[in-house]
C-alpha cells in the first residue's frame, strides 16, 4: 500500500511523519536488541519501521482494520514483527509477554490516554518500561508535583507505581493531520517498590478517586464516605486540606490507616 492513510476521528488518529522525530523516538526509546516490545496503535507504521531496524521483537497492537492491512502489507515479511489485531484495552499483556518483561511504546490517542495507562498499570509485573507520545498537557499532569492545578488522580496513581519523566516535545507540524496541541514523549519506569510502600490496590484507587472527584472541597468533605477526620489526622493528613496538597506517600499512609481500622 503506497497511498497516504486516511486519519479517522473515532480512533483519534494523527500520523507522525517527521523523519527526524521518528528517528529520535526510536533512538531514545532505549529497548535493547532482542527485547520484546509492544507497540500500541502503530497506525501506518512510521515508528514501527524504525523500531524493527533496531533488532527488537515487535508485537504491534492495532484496532483499525485498514491500518491492520497496511501493517501486514508493509511488515508481514519481517521475522521480528507480529501483528496483534484488537484493542489494547482488551489485550492481556501477560499473554503477549509470555513470561518476559516487555517494553511498551505507542502514539496514544489523546482521548483515551489515561484509560490505556491505567490498564497497563495493572500489568506492571510484565512490563520493563513504557514510552508514550501523549498530549503535552497530559504528560504534565502525569509528572506534576503536589500543590499545583496539574496534580491530580493521574499524577498520584502513576507516580505511586512508576518513575515519570517528560521527554522530547513534538510540534503539531510533525503530524498529518496536525493536532491543535503540542505533544510530548512520556517515559514511565515501573518502580521496584511502590512510592510510599505497598497498599491495598483497590482501596488506594477508591480513595484517590474520591479525593479528586470534587477537588474544590476539603478532604473532610470529599472523603466523608471513606474516612473520618480522625483517621486522616492519624495518617498525618489535615482534614481541612484539599486533594492536590497531599503527596503520594500521604495517600499511602491514609489507605494503610483505613486498612488497619478494617482489621478484625
Amino acid at each position: 500500500m503506497t497511498d497516504a492513510p486516511r486519519a479517522k476521528k473515532r480512533f483519534g488518529q494523527h500520523f507522525l511523519e517527521d523523519p527526524a522525530v521518528i528517528a529520535a523516538i526510536a533512538r531514545r526509546f532505549g529497548a535493547p536488541a532482542g527485547a520484546r516490545v509492544i507497540e500500541i496503535g502503530p497506525g501506518a507504521g512510521a515508528i514501527t519501521g524504525a523500531l524493527l531496524d533496531t533488532d527488537i521483537e515487535l508485537l504491534a497492537v492495532e484496532i483499525d482494520r485498514d491500518m491492520q492491512a497496511r501493517l501486514a502489507d508493509s511488515f508481514g515479511h519481517r521475522e521480528n514483527f507480529t501483528l496483534v489485531r484488537g484493542d489494547i484495552l482488551d489485550t492481556n499483556i501477560a499473554n503477549l509477554a509470555e513470561g518476559r518483561r516487555v517494553h511498551v511504546i505507542g502514539n496514544l490517542p489523546y482521548n483515551i490516554t489515561s484509560p490505556i495507562v491505567f490498564h497497563l498499570l495493572d500489568s506492571l509485573a510484565d512490563i520493563e518500561s513504557m514510552y508514550f507520545m501523549v498530549q503535552k498537557e497530559v504528560a504534565e499532569r502525569f509528572a506534576a508535583a503536589p500543590g499545583g492545578r496539574d496534580y491530580g488522580r493521574p499524577s498520584v496513581m502513576v507516580q505511586h507505581l512508576c518513575e515519570v519523566e517528560m521527554d522530547i516535545l513534538i510540534p503539531p507540524t510533525a503530524f498529518r493531520p496536525a493536532p491543535r496541541v503540542m505533544s510530548a514523549m512520556l517515559r514511565l519506569h515501573p518502580r521496584d517498590t511502590p512510592l510510599g510502600g505497598e497498599v491495598d490496590a483497590a482501596l488506594f484507587k477508591r480513595v484517590v478517586a474520591a479525593a479528586f472527584a470534587q477537588r474544590r472541597k476539603t478532604l473532610r468533605n470529599a472523603l466523608k464516605q471513606v474516612a473520618t477526620a480522625d483517621i486522616m489526622e492519624n495518617a498525618g493528613i489535615d482534614p481541612a486540606a484539599r486533594a492536590e496538597t497531599v503527596d503520594v506517600s500521604g495517600y499511602v499512609r491514609l489507605v494503610r490507616e483505613l486498612s488497619a481500622r478494617r482489621q478484625p
